[in-house]
């Protein structure tokens, strides 16, 4: 086996435009801080603790109905397009599901927000912010169903269209109702919540729409004459997607939890340390991307039982991960100082982001590693073991580690937020040896041996 440059073409091809959906996504989130920010502190502060609270939700929901890629992209491969329509039935059940839960999670965080005792102004903003998101929860978890298909049958591109709908909706849709224009009453932070959620409907609207009229995913045979609820199927996207979710959950909660632990540390570090992490997270949409592509791909061929050129694709996806991780690790610390000076103009936050970006750029190797070999269990529809080296790797190792260097004088002296990168680093470099050598181990057995 060899690198195989068609592969990596083709791989990038299937990337870039999720990656561009992928940063216009987090672009709606930049520009409701920004318009938020605008009316007061209390609107910002409120926009933030309602993020933090209602992203691990929507994000770990996802993360079940992302196990959908993966099994669509077999069935492609092997060409079965009835099981591609029952797949995409039971998944849209399944997300109704979900949408309940949500409902059910989301209703319970007022507890969340008694307990963290802020003040009136800024809970009041928050719950009225979390109350109006959560309508949108139903036609977000409806796109991803959509979109997951539409990427398993290899076709990227749409969701980078209906991104950019998203976006051109978000602004207008803040506007009319943090200000309260066209008569509608002036919400504030909360306003956003109305707009995110218009947002996601007309991001299910146009998908849906969109999978109808193509021809390339032949949607009216895929939406003809729904299947009935199918408790077996839904249970198997259910059980492949749970892995998925948690890591998703591990992660999100880990950088989350993060700043709650240097927040006695000072202003000064905890905004140097959401620098990098804020810069971290756009750095992140790249290998995120190749891995879906990887997963798409890798589900493409294992349908089409080609374990030789499979096994070729595996490697140079690998290959072309570490690639990219040298690029963006060059780019991160050519311009560490540049881009912190985006973000504050405190020369203190400035210098602190900078030393955290240079932490940051020995992880993108391990990070694009351990999401590329994810990607290929997810093609592979081998999920189980992700959850659990994630936890391991993240939590028991990472975060404990990062702890103890960042609180602690037991190793060395107390070095603040630069501990906890310091043991991000340690997670992500076991995460990526563990995810290899499950890999590698997945491709030892039949059928992938005798190939």
């Amino acid at each position: 086996m060899k690198f195989c440059m068609w592969e990596a073409k083709y791989l990038l091809r299937l990337a870039i435009p999720v990656f561009f959906a992928q940063v216009i996504l987090v672009l709606m989130g930049v520009v409701d801080t920004i318009m938020a920010g605008q009316i007061s502190q209390y609107d910002l502060a409120a926009l933030s603790i309602a993020s933090g609270l209602w992203n691990p939700i929507l994000l770990s929901l996802q993360g079940i109905l992302l196990a959908l890629t993966g099994i669509v992209a077999h069935h492609f491969g092997a060409k079965k397009t009835y099981e591609i329509r029952a797949q995409l039935h039971q998944a849209f059940y399944l997300s109704l599901i979900l949408s309940v839960i949500g409902f059910f999670l989301i209703n319970q965080l007022h507890f969340a927000i008694d307990y963290i005792k802020i003040e009136p102004q800024v809970s009041g903003l928050t719950l009225g912010y979390l109350n109006y998101v959560k309508w949108g929860l139903p036609a977000f978890l409806i796109y991803c169903t959509f979109r997951n298909v539409s990427e398993g049958m290899t076709l990227t591109k749409p969701a980078l269209f209906i991104s950019i709908i998203g976006l051109a909706v978000n602004i207008p849709a803040n506007y009319i109702f943090i200000y309260g224009k066209f008569g509608m009453l002036p919400l504030g932070g909360a306003g956003c919540g109305i707009a995110t959620a218009i947002v996601f409907w007309c991001m299910a609207i146009s998908q849906i729409t969109y999978t109808y009229f193509s021809k390339k995913l032949n949607g009216k045979f895929l939406l003809r004459q729904f299947n009935p609820p199918n408790l077996s199927q839904i249970y198997n996207i259910f059980k492949m997607g749970i892995p998925i979710s948690l890591a998703t959950f591990f992660e999100v909660t880990l950088f989350a939890c993060i700043p709650l632990f240097i927040a006695n540390l000072g202003a000064i570090v905890v905004s140097g340390h959401q620098v990098a992490a804020s810069v971290s997270t756009i750095l992140f949409m790249m290998p995120l991307s190749l891995s879906m592509a990887i997963c798409i791909r890798v589900g493409n061929l294992y349908g089409q039982e080609q374990y030789k050129k499979l096994k070729s694709t595996i490697l140079t996806s690998f290959l072309l991960a570490i690639g990219i991780a040298c690029i963006v690790a060059s780019i991160t610390f050519i311009g560490r100082n540049w881009i912190s000076d985006l973000y504050s103009d405190v020369p203190e936050v400035i210098s602190l982001a900078s030393a955290i970006l240079v932490l940051a750029c020995f992880y993108q190797l391990p990070d694009a590693l351990q999401v590329a070999a994810n990607g290929v269990l997810r093609g592979l529809k081998y999920t189980t073991p992700i959850s659990y080296i994630t936890f391991i790797s993240y939590w028991l190792i990472g975060f404990s580690i990062g702890y103890v260097l960042a609180k602690t004088d037991f190793i060395v002296p107390a070095m603040g937020a630069q501990g906890f990168w310091l043991g991000i680093i340690i997670g992500l470099t076991v995460a990526s040896l563990m995810m290899l050598l499950t890999v590698k181990k997945r491709l030892s057995i039949s059928p992938f041996k005798f190939n």
